[in-house]
C-alpha cells in the first residue's frame, strides 16, 4: 500500500508541475521509467490476486502515459489493464482493453506489443470455448513473434495453444506435446509466472491420461512455484488440482488436507451446522447452570427439607428439564425442516432459471445462425440480379426495356437495404458491435461520406452543403466507422424524403476542457418533414412517417433505428425537430479526444464537396479478380472491361497467388470463402512478397464476421456484395488514385 501512495503523489507531483509547459527531456524519461516500474508492480500485484493495488497502479501508469503522450506505454497499460479483467474472469471489459490496445499499436507499428494483445485474445476466446478464433489469434502471434525472434514470446504460444487443446479439444496428447515445446523455448528465460501455468497445465493433461504419478509431481512444482512468488490463485488452483489427484489414487486423507488449506484461502467457510452446534451448546449451559443452582439451595436446605417436599421440588425440577430439553429439541426439528424445505425451493428454482437461460442462449444462437446462412444466401444471387442489371441498363435497351430494367434496378437496391440494415441491426441487439478508437481527420471523413451519396442527391435533384466549424481540431481520436454509418443513415434519409431542395451537414464545437472537444453534428433538410405524433415512434424497429409516405419512399424503417441504437453505444442521442410539409432538423452530440490543434480562424465556412472520382482513373490499368463462381466472374469482369480495365481472373486462393507473384496488377478484387486456401489465407501468402499492392475483400459478408480481422490479415478495404455499382467504382477509384500519387 506504501508503494502505491509514493506512486500517486508522484503522479501528481508530475501532472501539476507540468501540466502548463512542456516537459524537458529529462523530466519525460524520468515519468517514463515511473510509467515502466508501475506496470512491472502492477503485473506482480496481479499475480498476488492483489486487484484492488494492481487498479491503482494501472489507472495511475494509464494517466502518466497519456500525460507524455507515450503510445506504447499507453496500450502496454491497457493491454495489462485486459489481464487484470481476464484474471477475474470479466472477459467482456478484458475483450475491450485489448481492443483499445491493439489500434495503438498498429498505429505506431509496435510489433511485439501487437504479438502480447493477440496471445491475450486467445487466451479470451479459449475461454469462452470458441476454439477457431483463439488458435487463429495465436497463429498470428507465433507469426510476429518469428518475425521478430523471440523465443519466449513463442514459448508462451505454444504453452497457450497446448492451453486450448486441453481445455477445449479435449486432446491431452497434443496438449502435451505443445506444452514440452514450450518448456524447451522457456528454458532460461526468467518468468516464474508462466512456469507455474506450465508445470499446472502439463499435470492437468497427465491427470487426463491416468498417469497420475507424473501428473502429482508436476502438480507439486506448480504449488511450489506458486508459493516461492506468492502466486495465491495459481497456489488455489495448485492445492485443489492435487486434491484431486490424490482423491483419484485413493489417498484420501492426504487429499482432505490439500482440500482445507485450498478452502482457507478461500476465506469461505460459513457452515450452517457449526452455528447449530453453538446454539445448542448455549442451550445446555443454561440448563446445567439452572440445575446447579437449585442443587446448592436443595443442599442449603437439606436438613430442613427431608421429606416430600424435597421429592416434590426434583419432581418439578424434571418436569422443567424434560420441557425445555423437548421445546428445542422441536425448535431444532423445526428449524431444519424449514430450512431443508427453502433449500429444495431454492434449488428448483435455480434450475429452472438455469433451464430458462439456456433456452434463451440456443434460442439467440440459432437465430444468430440462422440471419449468417439466410444473409449470406441471399446476397449470392442478388448479386447476379444486381451486375446482371446493371449491365444490361449499358447495353443501349429500348425505352420499354429501361423501365423495367430500372424497376429491377430499384427492387435489387431495396432488397439489399433491407438485408444490410437486419444484419446492422442484429449485430446491435447481439451486442456483437464494439467500440474501436482511432485518430482521423473528420472533415475528410464527412466529405468522403457526402462524395458517396453525392449521385444520389442529384437523382433528386437535391443540392447537398457542408458548414465545417473551423476551430474543430484537424485531428480527434473515435471510432470513425460508426461516424460514418451515422451520417450516411441520416442523410440518405434526408435524400430520399427530399426532391428539388437542399440538404445542409453541420458540424459545430460546443465546448472543449483540455483535450476533450464537443462537437454537435447537424442534418437539415427542406423535405416532407414529420408530424408531431410519429416523431418519437421513427426510431423504432420498421417505423416510417405514415403509411403513405411508405408507399410513395419505399424503405424498410430500420435505419434511424440503427442510428439510435450507435449513439446510445457512443454516449449520446438523437433528437429531431421537425414539421410536417416543412423540412427536419436531426442533431445529436458526440464527445472526442483532440490529437491536434484546430486550423486558423473560429468561422465555420461553407464547404465544397468534391466530384465523385473520374472512371477514366480505371482506363488500362491491370486488376486481377478473384473469384470461384462463374456467373460472378462473368459479372465482375464484364462490369470492370466496360471501362477499359485489363482484367484477369483465378479460379482459387493458389492460382491468385501465383499469378500476383508472377505478373505485374494494380489492384486485386479477392473473394473470401473459396475451395483450397480461403481469400484470407491467399492475402497473407501475398502480402510476404508485395505489402504495397491494394487488395479489396469483394464478399458477401454475414453477421459471425469481425470486418476488422481483414484489416488485421492484410486487407486494404472491404465491398460488400452484393454493392452499387456507384460504391465499386468508388472505392476502386480511391485506392488507383492513391497508386497513381507519388508517395
Amino acid at each position: 500500500m506504501n508503494k502505491f501512495i509514493i506512486y500517486v503523489v508522484a503522479f501528481l507531483f508530475f501532472s501539476f508541475s507540468y501540466a502548463n509547459q512542456e516537459k524537458s527531456l529529462q523530466e519525460k524519461e524520468d515519468i517514463t521509467a515511473t510509467i515502466e516500474q508501475l506496470l512491472s508492480d502492477a503485473e506482480e500485484s496481479i499475480n498476488s490476486a492483489d486487484f484492488e493495488t494492481a487498479l491503482g497502479q494501472l489507472n495511475t501508469a494509464l494517466e502518466l502515459s497519456r500525460s507524455i503522450n507515450h503510445q506504447r506505454l499507453t496500450a502496454l497499460s491497457s493491454n495489462i489493464m485486459a489481464q487484470l479483467y481476464y484474471v477475474r474472469h470479466e472477459y467482456d471489459k478484458a475483450a475491450t482493453e485489448l481492443q483499445r490496445a491493439i489500434s495503438i499499436q498498429r498505429s505506431i507499428q509496435d510489433k511485439e506489443g501487437l504479438a502480447y494483445s493477440y496471445v491475450n485474445y486467445g487466451k479470451i476466446f479459449t475461454q469462452k470455448e470458441v476454439h477457431d478464433r483463439a488458435s487463429e489469434y495465436f497463429t498470428i502471434a507465433q507469426d510476429l513473434y518469428l518475425h521478430l525472434d523471440d523465443t519466449e514470446g513463442l514459448g508462451i504460444v505454444d504453452l497457450n495453444r497446448g492451453v486450448l487443446e486441453l481445455h477445449v479439444s479435449q486432446k491431452p496428447e497434443t496438449a502435451l506435446s505443445s506444452f514440452n515445446a514450450a518448456a524447451i523455448k522457456l528454458e532460461g528465460t526468467d518468468n516464474p509466472y508462466e512456469f507455474t501455468r506450465l508445470h499446472y497445465f502439463m499435470a492437468r493433461a497427465h491427470q487426463s491420461m491416468e498417469n497420475y504419478g507424473l501428473a502429482l509431481k508436476e502438480a507439486g512444482k506448480s504449488l511450489e512455484l506458486a508459493e516461492d512468488h506468492d502466486f495465491k490463485s495459481m497456489i488455489l488452483y495448485s492445492h485443489g488440482l492435487v486434491s484431486n489427484i490424490l482423491e483419484q489414487t485413493g489417498n484420501y486423507q492426504e487429499a482432505l488436507a490439500h482440500v482445507r488449506l485450498s478452502n482457507k484461502l478461500r476465506d469461505s467457510l460459513y457452515d450452517l451446522s457449526v452455528k447449530a452446534i453453538v446454539t445448542d451448546a448455549n442451550a445446555r449451559a443454561g440448563v446445567d447452570a439452572l440445575k446447579s443452582t437449585m442443587d446448592e439451595y436443595i443442599i442449603k436446605n437439606k436438613e430442613q427439607e427431608r421429606t416430600l417436599k424435597v421429592n416434590k421440588l426434583t419432581t418439578i425440577l424434571s418436569v422443567a428439564l424434560i420441557t425445555i430439553l423437548s421445546l428445542l429439541t422441536l425448535s431444532l426439528y423445526k428449524n431444519n425442516n424449514l430450512r431443508a424445505r427453502a433449500n429444495d425451493l431454492l434449488q428448483k428454482k435455480n434450475s429452472e432459471l438455469i433451464k430458462a437461460k439456456e433456452n434463451a442462449e440456443k434460442a439467440s444462437l440459432a437465430k444468430a445462425q440462422f440471419l449468417s446462412t439466410i444473409t449470406h444466401e441471399l446476397r449470392t444471387p442478388l448479386y447476379a440480379v444486381t451486375g446482371l442489371t446493371h449491365l444490361l441498363l449499358e447495353e443501349s435497351p429500348t425505352e420499354n426495356q429501361k423501365e423495367h430494367l430500372n424497376s429491377l434496378k430499384f427492387s435489387g437496391e431495396y432488397l439489399l437495404s433491407l438485408i444490410n440494415n437486419i444484419l446492422d441491426l442484429n449485430k446491435l441487439e447481439a451486442k456483437k458491435v464494439e467500440m474501436l478508437e482511432s485518430s482521423f481527420n473528420l472533415q475528410k471523413r464527412i466529405s468522403d461520406v457526402l462524395v458517396a451519396l453525392k449521385n444520389s442527391a442529384e437523382d433528386k435533384l437535391t443540392k447537398m452543403h457542408l458548414e465545417f466549424d473551423n476551430d474543430i481540431p484537424q485531428k480527434l481520436k473515435g471510432d470513425p466507422l460508426k461516424i460514418s454509418q451515422i451520417l450516411i443513415n441520416l442523410i440518405g434519409n434526408s435524400i430520399k424524403f427530399t426532391e428539388n431542395g437542399d440538404i445542409w451537414v453541420r458540424v459545430k464545437k460546443l465546448n472543449q476542457t483540455g483535450s476533450r472537444v464537443m462537437l454537435r453534428f447537424e442534418i437539415e433538410d427542406t423535405g416532407e418533414g414529420i408530424s408531431k405524433e410519429k416523431q418519437k415512434a421513427i426510431f423504432e424497429n420498421f417505423t416510417q412517417g405514415s403509411l403513405q409516405i411508405n408507399r410513395k419512399f419505399g424503405g424498410t424503417g430500420l435505419g434511424l433505428s440503427i442510428v439510435k441504437n450507435l449513439l446510445t453505444l457512443m454516449g449520446s442521442e438523437i433528437h429531431l425537430e421537425s414539421d410536417l410539409g416543412e423540412g427536419s432538423l436531426f442533431y445529436f452530440d458526440l464527445k472526442f479526444e483532440a490529437l491536434e490543434a484546430a486550423r486558423e480562424g473560429s468561422q465555420s465556412t461553407n464547404q465544397e464537396i468534391p466530384e465523385p472520382l473520374s472512371n477514366e482513373i480505371m482506363h488500362n490499368k491491370r486488376i486481377l479478380v478473384v473469384e470461384d463462381n462463374k456467373i460472378n466472374q462473368m459479372i465482375t469482369r464484364k462490369i470492370l472491361e466496360k471501362n477499359k480495365v485489363i482484367c484477369e481472373v483465378a479460379d482459387n486462393g493458389t492460382s491468385a497467388v501465383e499469378k500476383a507473384a508472377n505478373e505485374e496488377f494494380d489492384l486485386i478484387l479477392m473473394d473470401i470463402h473459396m475451395p483450397g486456401i480461403s481469400g484470407i489465407e491467399a492475402t497473407k501468402q501475398i502480402r510476404n512478397f508485395n505489402e504495397n499492392i491494394p487488395i479489396i475483400a469483394l464478399t458477401a459478408v454475414t453477421l459471425d464476421e469481425n470486418l476488422d480481422e481483414f484489416y488485421l490479415n492484410g486487407f486494404t478495404d472491404i465491398i460488400p456484395k452484393p454493392y452499387k455499382t456507384e460504391e465499386f467504382f468508388q472505392k476502386i477509384n480511391k485506392y488507383l488514385s492513391q497508386e497513381k500519387t507519388p508517395a
